[in-house]
Parts: structure tokens; sequence; C-alpha cells
């Protein structure tokens, strides 16, 4: 797994979210969090009242638990803001449903669209009531690809949107036996079959 950019971080990190409340039940706890963004290689800079930061050698992240939402922060280790991302993880009463939802955090200077559709887990039956493309990236032979499952690769295709590229939103995908090229980002994706 690499992590170059705000993007690459926010992506798997979306994915184990969604699968810890799936597994729990319930949104994560601020600790679940931490060791989730551990996990994925990040280092834990500072602790202090709840509020956490973690650093790569790419990108920054901070966690900023509360009440009723859990926010990390996603920018790139320049200190540009271009690129930077903020992922929401809460329970909507209104449409009783667990989501997880990726952003730009400053959408005057986000350098592109974003393509990602968030998580949503209906807080009953907690069945996925969406389709994201979440995954996470590797690098071959020079080029960067976003890395999903089988089950992830039919429930998007189930969904009709397959031209449609999941991290910049472009209707530039072109497929070629389980592998899309974005013409629009430039980004790949594979489709790791089990």
């Amino acid at each position: 797994m690499i992590i170059y950019e705000p993007v690459m971080l926010a992506m798997p990190l979306a994915e184990r979210i969604k699968d810890k409340i799936l597994q729990e039940r319930k949104v994560p706890s601020a600790d679940d969090l931490r060791k989730i963004l551990t996990s994925l290689g990040l280092e834990e800079a500072c602790l202090d009242r709840g509020l956490a930061l973690f650093r790569s050698k790419y990108v920054l992240a901070l966690l900023i638990p509360s009440k009723e939402y859990i926010t990390v922060d996603i920018i790139s280790s320049t200190g540009d803001l271009s690129d930077a991302l903020e992922l929401m993880v809460y329970h909507d009463k209104k449409l009783n449903a667990y989501i997880v939802d990726i952003l730009p955090a400053n959408e005057l200077e986000f350098e592109g669209n974003i393509g990602l559709e968030p998580v949503i887990i209906d807080a009953e039956t907690f069945e996925l009531k969406s389709t994201p493309v979440l995954g996470h990236f590797e690098k071959e032979n020079g080029e960067i690809f976003l890395v999903i499952s089988e089950k992830t690769y039919d429930a998007w295709k189930e969904s009709g949107k397959l031209e449609v590229c999941p991290i910049c939103g472009a209707d530039e995908l072109v497929w070629q036996k389980g592998t899309a090229y974005c013409n629009a980002c430039g980004i790949g994706v594979k489709v790791v079959k089990k």
C-alpha cells in the first residue's frame, strides 16, 4: 500500500471505518480510529484532549472527535491545501443511517472533482445503501492503481457506473481485463480476485 497524497489515505481509511461499523454496529470511537490510522502506516505525533495528529512522509491527518461527529482532516505534508480532504463519520438521524463521507476540505482550492460516493449504512438492517468504490493504492511498473476487492467490483458493476472514475468522478474509465484506466486523473483501478 502506498500513500502519496490525501486521497490515498482517505479511501482505505473510509473502507476500514465502513468495515468497523458493519462489524460493531456503531460509529467507531476515537481510539478505534487512532488504531486504524496507525495500522495504515501513520505515526501518532501528538495527542491532546482527544485531538490526535498523525503523520507519514507525504500526508498529515488530524483526528477531531466530538459527540456527534468524528472528523479526520487529511492534508499533504507540504501544507498545500489544494488536495486536502475531510473524512466525516456520523449517524444521520434523519436518514437513520451511518455515514462515512470524504469531501474536499476547501472546495474553492480543490484541484479537481472528487468522485467518491459516501458510505451509507442503514442503522437498523446494517445493509450498505450506497456503492462506494473503496480500496487501497499500489504502484506497479511506474503506474498507480486503486486496488479493490471482487465484492466491491461486483457492487460497482451492479450500480451501472463502471465508466465513472471512483477517484475523480470523470466518465473516462476504459476497462481491459479487470483493470481500468482513467484518462482524466491517470490513476488505474485493479480488481483483486480471491
